[in-house]
């Protein structure tokens, strides 16, 4: 047996295994990471491809003891990881899977060519993906939704990296040999203790992202749109009037670190992460970014909110327009089907519309809701159950 230390995802981890054991085998029968899928067991297929010092390697012909002192990136390490989060959400917009048994490998790949390739060119994206293959789909939506995240992100001025990040010729990982992996790798990826892994999103920036879904609402404020404004800019006040939110900190005016509490029926979540605020006065608009990861579940999600104010009944009240865009990812994104997530985000909202009315009414902040309480989605249900009783009753009346 071989000792090995490799950081899997983050995290360190100290194993023994044979001589023999190709790293797929190890990720998945040891830690089990299940997400890198064996197919040929030969390195033809691609569908165990993961990152090795972040280069695309295939794990099934990699021997696990070779990976001493190596990171390792699966497909679950990529949750959170800007640009497959980009490339998940066009490979379901361009349909780009149908059994899914590729996809990991597929999306690894192609991550590899959207941090490479200068343009979408057609020619070299189906190169790149040539060691990658699927019997279900054909190729065309895979090449399209590649082709779409490589071109949005050159028009964003996001320019590609040369060799995807290689130094030097040679097998995967080598181009970090220069260094003594063994010495290193504890302070290159220490070991994450429970506290750390729930603010490991807090200490990392929240870039822009692309939601996989998007819808709007609004409502209406009896107070005047400068008034709400100012309002809006208080960070603790707005969280104390939208259940299941908390601030834990406010870092600066645009940073802010904080928990959101959801429970449906025996199923409770909380997501600690952050949020980055952007305001402008001069158009009375805002967007809030925010990314959290409920450990429990394993899932993360990422949320915005654009508003705008919009002066109704000669300024003396304000209608609040908002666009809501969010990506779930893990085991809670199993249960929240999109008509379920958005009829809890409109109840959401028509709580915190009226805890909002009430703060500016003078009723004061001790009978808004309370902010630590999570938000309970058993009324919600309840209410959906109704509404659908309700529309049957209306149609048997009326087809009478």
């Amino acid at each position: 047996m071989n000792p090995v230390e490799i950081a899997v995802n983050g995290r360190k981890v100290s194993a023994s295994t044979e001589p023999r054991t190709h790293l797929a085998d190890f990720l998945r029968d040891t830690l089990n990471l299940t997400g890198t899928h064996l197919g040929c067991e030969h390195g033809v297929c691609g569908a165990c491809t993961l990152l090795l010092d972040d280069m695309p390697v295939r794990s099934c012909i990699t021997y696990a003891a070779a990976c001493d002192g190596s990171r390792v990136t699966t497909i679950e390490g990529l949750d959170d990881d800007e640009i497959a989060t980009e490339l998940r959400t066009a490979f379901t917009r361009e349909h780009a899977l149908q059994c899914g048994y590729c996809t990991p490998g597929m999306l690894i790949a192609a991550r590899d060519l959207v941090l490479r390739l200068e343009t979408a060119d057609e020619r070299s994206i189906r190169v790149g993906l040539s060691g990658n293959l699927c019997r279900c789909t054909g190729y065309v939506g895979i090449v399209r939704a590649v082709r779409a995240v490589i071109e949005r992100r050159r028009e964003l001025g996001i320019p590609p990296i040369a060799g995807g990040g290689r130094q030097r010729l040679g097998p995967a990982g080598s181009h970090n040999d220069t260094v003594d992996r063994a010495q290193t790798i504890a302070a290159r990826m220490p070991a994450k203790t429970e506290e750390s892994a729930q603010r490991a999103v807090v200490a990392t920036d929240i870039p822009d992202f692309v939601p996989n879904k998007v819808f709007d609402d609004h409502f209406t404020v009896a107070a005047p749109p400068d008034e709400v404004f100012e309002l809006f800019g208080d960070v603790r006040q707005i969280a104390a009037c939208l259940p299941g939110a908390l601030v834990t900190d406010v870092r600066t005016p645009d940073r802010v670190d904080g928990v959101f509490r959801v429970k449906l029926g025996p199923i409770s979540a909380d997501f600690h992460g952050a949020a980055r605020i952007e305001r402008a006065p001069e158009i009375r608009a805002g967007r809030i970014i925010a990314a959290g990861k409920d450990q429990r579940s394993g899932s993360s999600t990422k949320g915005e909110i654009r508003y705008r104010l919009v002066p109704i009944e000669q300024d003396a009240a304000t209608r609040v327009e908002l666009s809501i865009g969010y990506s779930l990812h893990g085991l809670l994104a199993q249960i929240a089907r999109d008509g379920l997530v958005r009829d809890l985000a409109r109840r959401l909202i028509a709580d915190f519309a009226r805890n909002l009315n009430r703060y500016l009414s003078n009723a004061g902040s001790s009978e808004v809701a309370d902010k630590a309480s999570p938000l309970d989605g058993v009324a919600l249900m309840l209410g959906l159950l109704w509404a659908g009783l309700r529309g049957i009753i209306i149609r048997i009346v009326r087809g009478q």
